[in-house]
């Protein structure tokens, strides 16, 4: 039997991969791919660290268990911090913070507005556990997306540990196409890294925006946010995920704003929003300047994968669009 050429079969691995991974955006498997890259990325990375002093088979088996270790630490910290969170923050201590707020709130709105907010924790109650009634089916399904994400986190953190621990079977020998497999597995690798990179400046500038805005913006205009250093972390551990984790520091600060003043409420949101717009073209920028890209490239990757796939495909383009470049200039598509 002839032998099929060797770039033959690095094309045929290079489309297998990517209807992979188009599919796992389809199939709402993106987390799982995430922490699958992750725990590979890391556990090559300790790997290589460790090789620098000890043999490798040793390196391999010593990266191995602290990661294993690592992974049992992070889980069982997840679930004591939910037992302390639980206990911590019970539904009638939020109700009644979010009653102090609204009648903070009320007393500075027009009286035909105001007679529209709940005005005590009972009232608060019952408009909660109506729009509850009125919309239980959606709260089961974003309960049940929830778990569902966690579950395919675990599931991919556990397949990149094993993919990054097995090797090749020098026994018999890999076939061609599963050489050329590896090596776009090491490209998507390089690419991820890449873009891991970036975004830990990304989250550095945000971070440095929401503190200067924070820390000395708002004092001079007045007012005081509560738990600011609390606040200013959160950003910055929530900005290393894309656009979804600016969401949500954003939606954080602005709740708290509101318990001071819905003036400051309302400027937080706004000066949020031009954060959050900010980061679209920060990505593209600074993402695009890592892997050399060009900037209206990924903006418009940004804008294709979010169109066909959701805020998932937001997060995903850069990883997508930095692993298409490397493989294409490697086969010197591209200068």
């Amino acid at each position: 039997m002839p032998s099929v050429p060797t770039k033959t079969v690095e094309w045929a691995a290079f489309w297998t991969l990517a209807a992979a991974l188009l599919l796992l955006l389809r199939l709402h498997l993106f987390v799982a791919l995430l922490a699958g890259l992750s725990a590979f990325a890391l556990h090559r990375a300790l790997q290589r660290l460790l090789g620098r002093a000890l043999k490798p088979v040793w390196s391999r088996h010593l990266a191995t268990v602290a990661m294993l270790l690592a992974l049992a630490l992070l889980i069982a910290l997840a679930i004591d911090r939910l037992g302390d969170l639980k206990t911590a923050f019970g539904l009638p201590d939020l109700l009644q913070l979010m009653a102090d707020t609204l009648e903070k709130i009320r007393a500075r709105l027009p009286e035909w507005l105001a007679e529209r907010v709940p005005a005590s924790p009972d009232a608060l109650n019952s408009v909660a556990a109506q729009w509850l009634r009125d919309n239980a089916v959606q709260v089961q399904v974003w309960g049940h997306h929830t778990l569902r994400a966690m579950a395919y986190a675990l599931a991919g953190l556990v397949i990149g540990m094993l993919a990054s621990i097995s090797g090749p079977n020098h026994a018999v020998g890999p076939s061609t196409f599963m050489q050329a497999w590896r090596a776009r597995l090491a490209q998507l690798e390089q690419a991820f890294i890449d873009v891991v990179a970036a975004q830990l400046r990304i989250a550095l500038i945000n971070t440095a925006l929401t503190a200067a805005y924070l820390v000395l913006l708002v004092p001079l205009l007045g007012w005081r946010v509560p738990l600011t250093p609390t606040l200013v972390w959160v950003t910055f551990l929530a900005s290393l995920l894309p656009v979804v984790g600016n969401l949500l520091s954003n939606t954080a600060i602005v709740l708290v704003s509101l318990t001071v003043s819905p003036t400051l409420g309302a400027l937080s949101l706004a000066f949020l929003v031009g954060i959050h717009k900010l980061e679209y073209f920060l990505n593209a920028h600074i993402v695009g300047g890592r892997i050399q890209v060009a900037t209206y490239s990924l903006l418009a990757a940004m804008l294709g994968l979010e169109a066909a796939f959701g805020l998932a495909g937001v997060v995903a383009a850069p990883i997508y669009v930095a692993w298409a470049t490397r493989e294409l200039r490697a086969q010197r598509v591209l200068p």
